[in-house]
């Protein structure tokens, strides 16, 4: 326990005077960038089309697709019927005949 106490203290001092050339106790004044342009009025760019590609690539349809096109509706098996499979599984395992007490030497 001393040891660990002493080389926590030995590390932190360590850190204590590495962090003390780092700091200079000059005042330094803050000094804010510069922006000297301002917001000035422009030409709009030109329209371009956010789908990417030609203007031609985008296509849509409308009307109704049958329910077959969409594949089987698959219904969730519940949870309580899922346990009770698993227990009418472990309950009908084959078990062990011979059980042996002291395995080893």
């Amino acid at each position: 326990m001393k040891t660990a106490l002493f080389a926590t203290i030995l590390l932190c001092s360590a850190a204590a005077f590495g962090q003390a050339g780092a700091l200079s106790n000059q005042a330094m004044p803050l000094q804010m960038p510069d922006h000297p342009q301002h917001a000035s009025y422009t030409a709009m760019a030109s329209e371009t089309s956010i789908i990417g590609g030609s203007p031609n690539t985008y296509t849509y349809s409308q009307g109704e697709r049958p329910l077959w096109e969409f594949g089987p509706v698959s219904r969730p098996t519940p949870l309580g019927d899922i346990a009770r499979a698993y227990r009418k599984e472990k309950v009908a395992a084959k078990k062990a005949e011979i059980v042996f007490e002291k395995q080893g030497s």
